[in-house]
C-alpha cells in the first residue's frame, strides 16, 4: 500500500492509494487506517515543504540570517514521522541555527501543530505510557514515550511563558454578569524530593442574578512556599474580569486558611466562608447536643435546623456560637466531643463576620466553594495522584497548565489561536 502523488500544483495535491476490502470488516477498517495515515504522511510531507525558503538569506528583526546547509528531518505528525529536507540557518557569528520552515509552519520541538495540540490534550488527561497506547490502538500511530514527554512539556512550557502576555476572551455569555465569584483551595501532591506538597487551585466563576453561573476560570499551580507565584497570577487574571465586568459585584469564597482571606479580602467586595466546612464542625458538634449512642436521629435533626437556621437567620451564627459556649460546660462530655466544640467555637469566633449566608442565599448566590473543590479533584488529583505516582517541580507545573487550559471552556482552542498566531520561536 503505498500513496501516490496524481498531481501538485497551485497549492493543491491530489493523492491516489489502493486499498484492499477483502476480508473481515476489522481487517478492512485496519487496512483503512493505514491508508489513511500513509495519506497524511505523504500530504503533510508536501505541506510542510512549501514553508521552507528557497534558501535567500532572511531577516528576523534587526538579525540577517543565510544558508548553512539543508538538512533532512522526520517530524512527528498525527499519521506518523515525516522526513523532509528543509534549509538550517545562521548569522555570521556562527552560535545558534534558525530553521525558518519550523519558524512559519509552528512546529513544536518535533511535532506540527495538530500533533502537538493532540498530544497535549490527551497528556493532560493521561499518563505517557497510556497516551502512547492510545495513539497505537485507536489512531494506529506509534511513538515512543519519551517523545510524548518532550513534545507536551514544550507546550506546558509555551502556556506558562505567555500567562503574563496571552489574554483570553471569555465566551459570548447568554446573560449579564452581575457576581463573580474568587475561590482559592489546594490539594497534597507526592513530590519526588519533598513528600506530600500542596499544589494550588483557584477560580473564578461568573454568575448571572438568577445565581446560575455561566462561566469558571480554572488555575493550577505547582507547590511553593507562600503562593506568590500563584498569587500573582490569579490577581493578573482577576484585573482582567474586572476590567471586562467593572459593575459586577466580587465575592471571595474559602476555607479558612488565613492565606486565602488576606488576598481574597483586597480583591473582592464581600467574604463567605465556605458553608460545607461549618458544617462538618456542626456535624461533630452534634454529639454534644445529643450525646447518646441512640442520639443519631436527634443528631440529625439538629444539624438539619442549624443549617437551616444559618441559610435563612441574620443572627443565626451568633445565637449558634453562644449554644456551643454553653454545650462546653456540659460535664459529661468525652474529652474527644469536648475539643471538637472548643475546635467550632474558636472557627465561629475567628470568621463570624464572614458567616451572612442568608444575604447569599437571598441574592441566589452561591455559599460554598463546591466549584473549587470540585476543581482540586478534576484539576489534580484525577491526574497526579494515581497509585505509585510521584512528581518533579516541571511535571507539575506541566501537568497543571494544561488541565487548566482544557478544562476552562474555550480556552484550549483560543491558547492555539495565539500559537498558530504569534508562534512559539524555532532557535536551536
Amino acid at each position: 500500500m503505498k500513496t501516490t502523488v496524481v498531481s501538485h500544483q497551485d497549492g493543491t495535491v491530489r493523492l491516489q492509494i489502493d486499498i484492499d476490502i477483502s476480508g473481515s470488516m476489522l481487517a478492512v477498517e485496519e487496512r483503512i487506517q493505514d491508508a489513511v495515515n500513509d495519506l497524511g504522511r505523504a500530504a503533510t510531507g508536501l505541506a510542510l515543504e512549501q514553508f521552507d525558503t528557497d534558501g535567500s538569506p532572511v531577516m528576523t528583526g534587526p538579525i540577517k540570517w543565510t544558508r548553512r546547509c539543508r538538512n533532512p528531518k522526520t517530524y512527528q505528525t498525527p499519521y506518523g514521522g515525516v522526513s523532509v529536507e528543509r534549509n538550517v540557518y545562521q548569522t555570521s557569528q556562527g552560535g545558534k541555527v534558525f530553521v525558518p520552515l519550523e519558524d512559519k509552519a509552528r512546529i513544536i520541538r518535533c511535532a506540527t501543530p495538530r500533533f502537538a495540540r493532540m498530544l497535549s490534550s490527551k497528556y493532560a488527561r493521561l499518563n505517557a505510557s497510556d497516551v502512547c497506547d492510545d495513539l497505537l490502538n485507536n489512531h494506529g500511530r506509534e511513538i515512543s514515550r519519551g517523545t510524548v514527554q518532550l513534545i507536551t512539556e514544550r507546550v506546558g512550557s509555551i502556556a506558562q511563558a505567555k500567562e503574563e502576555t496571552w489574554e483570553y476572551r471569555t465566551p459570548v455569555l447568554d446573560k449579564a454578569v452581575t457576581h463573580v465569584v474568587c475561590s482559592l483551595d489546594g490539594a497534597q501532591v507526592l513530590t519526588v524530593n519533598d513528600g506530600w506538597r500542596e499544589a494550588m487551585v483557584g477560580t473564578i466563576s461568573l454568575y448571572d442574578c438568577d445565581g446560575e453561573r455561566q462561566h469558571t476560570t480554572y488555575f493550577g499551580a505547582a507547590p511553593e512556599h507562600g503562593k506568590a507565584t500563584f498569587l500573582k497570577r490569579f490577581e493578573r487574571e482577576l484585573e482582567r474580569v474586572k476590567s471586562q465586568y467593572p459593575k459586577a459585584r466580587y465575592l471571595g469564597i474559602a476555607d479558612g486558611a488565613k492565606d486565602n482571606w488576606s488576598f481574597l479580602k483586597r480583591h473582592t467586595d464581600r467574604q463567605l466562608l465556605d458553608f460545607f466546612h461549618v458544617t462538618e464542625y456542626l456535624a461533630r458538634v452534634a454529639w454534644a447536643a445529643y450525646p447518646q449512642k441512640t442520639g443519631q436521629p436527634e443528631r440529625q435533626q439538629w444539624l438539619h435546623d442549624r443549617c437551616h437556621q444559618l441559610k435563612h437567620e441574620p443572627d443565626a451564627a451568633r445565637d449558634i456560637l453562644t449554644e456551643m459556649r454553653a454545650f462546653k460546660r456540659k460535664r459529661k462530655l468525652s474529652e474527644s466531643v469536648r475539643e471538637d466544640v472548643l475546635s467550632a467555637i474558636r472557627y465561629f469566633e475567628n470568621h463570624l463576620p464572614m458567616m451572612k449566608y442568608w444575604e447569599h442565599v437571598q441574592d441566589n448566590l452561591p455559599i460554598g466553594s463546591g466549584v473549587t473543590e470540585a476543581a482540586c479533584k478534576t484539576l489534580v488529583k484525577q491526574r497526579l495522584c494515581g497509585s505509585g505516582m510521584r512528581w518533579k517541580d516541571t511535571g507539575i507545573k506541566v501537568v497543571l497548565s494544561l488541565r487548566a487550559l482544557v478544562q476552562t471552556p474555550s480556552r484550549w482552542g483560543q491558547f492555539w489561536e495565539k500559537v498558530e498566531q504569534y508562534g512559539v520561536g524555532s532557535y536551536a
